[in-house]
């Protein structure tokens, strides 16, 4: 690897993962394999200081993430923190345990937006990928308080061969539950999806028609309801620049304050990451090791170094590259260009094609469906 070494902007958004712990047992969970234990988080102080810290870098918004961020005793405080020192903050929530209680201390101490998540458009369907009964319905619960409190609200949905159907109901729930923004996020096969990929993997009719309903109805809806939508990588004929490009404009802080350029990162051996506990985030932006790594494009290799996209998409996600050819610094097999870009088409052909799917393995310790059979319930 190598890297340029040069003074870039600062970035414009940083991901708060304050917890891994969560409710729910999502089976396309972009946490990693191994959690973070409770005991391993940073503090509240630590915690403040980054948000002063991003607020003197210029950066615009926090996302307050996890695992499930509520489930942090100090969340309030951390909001109060985001709207004190002018950082526009996003919840990203399940919308299930403690989060509907603490919404309205949540709102009172400035927070701007809520981004919850739905797993089905109704409680069996939904239920059965969350691996909670009862999830649903909270999660109507909670959003029903976001609206009666005015809070500006997106509902994320991730898609797969389990509810791909499904896509039209979000649109419509979205609009029920007083959404302003819809994201239509096709599974990304990372961390736990990467795991479930046989069992998540949606045949190419099914994402296309999926594709087509939602430019219906973006058309439809325009000017009420913004509709985005994240495309399967393995049915796409270009990358995505990750992130917006390695080590661009995001920064990922996991619960145990390394900083990550993206989510997934800690995936690609050999990279050092830097910790809030040891680094200031400015400091951590211009000189970490791992964030300039895969910066700009000198370490690109052909096709990518002489291709006329290489400045948009960035090379593509490293972190893919290494799960399906096992080197990081290859062309992203997701690009038509890469000589293997044949291989992921076919590898998602063929797992789409079984009729009978494997199991879930649920985020956590790794149980199948026919195993937990939804033994966890909501109080």
């Amino acid at each position: 690897m190598t890297s340029s070494r040069v003074p870039v902007p600062n970035p414009l958004g940083i991901l708060l993962e304050l917890t891994h712990r969560c409710p729910l047992h999502c089976p396309y969970c972009s946490n990693p394999l191994e959690l973070d234990k409770r005991s391993a988080e940073i503090d509240t102080a630590t915690v403040l200081r980054v948000l002063d810290e991003a607020a003197e870098l210029g950066i615009l918004h926090v996302h307050l993430s996890g695992g499930e961020p509520t489930a942090r005793r100090d969340i309030v405080e951390i909001t109060a923190k985001c709207a004190s020192t002018g950082l526009y903050s996003n919840l990203i929530t399940s919308g299930v345990g403690p989060a509907a209680a603490l919404l309205p201390a949540l709102a009172e101490a400035g927070l701007d937006h809520v981004q919850l998540s739905l797993q089905g458009t109704t409680a069996a369907s939904a239920d059965k990928v969350a691996g909670l009964k009862g999830s649903h319905e909270a999660k109507m619960k909670f959003a029903a308080e976001v609206d009666r409190l005015g809070l500006a609200l997106t509902v994320n949905a991730v898609i797969h061969r389990g509810n791909i159907g499904e896509v039209e109901g979000f649109i419509e729930k979205a609009i029920e539950l007083g959404a302003r923004r819809l994201e239509v996020a096709h599974t990304q096969y990372y961390g736990w999806a990467y795991k479930n990929r046989a069992a998540l993997m949606p045949a190419r009719p099914e994402v296309e028609q999926s594709i087509r309903i939602v430019e219906a109805a973006r058309e439809r809806l325009s000017g009420k309801l913004v509709i985005d939508m994240v495309v399967p990588d393995y049915y796409a004929l270009r990358p995505k620049a990750c992130a917006g490009g390695w080590g661009r404009k995001f920064m990922n802080v996991s619960p145990n304050g390394r900083v990550l350029p993206c989510h997934a990162a800690e995936s690609i051996p050999g990279l050092e990451f830097w910790n809030v506990q040891d680094h200031s985030l400015g400091d951590i932006w211009q000189n970490s090791p791992a964030f300039n790594a895969y910066r700009g494009t000198a370490w690109m290799p052909e096709p990518c170094q002489s291709c006329e996209r290489k400045e948009l998409d960035w090379g593509g996600c490293r972190c893919q590259a290494l799960a399906l050819l096992g080197d990081a610094s290859l062309t992203d097999p997701a690009c038509g260009k890469s000589p293997f870009h044949s291989r992921i088409e076919a590898l998602a052909a063929s797992e789409a094609a079984e009729s009978a799917p494997p199991d879930y393995i649920y985020r956590g310790p790794g149980q199948t469906a026919a195993a937990r059979e939804h033994e966890d319930v909501l109080p």
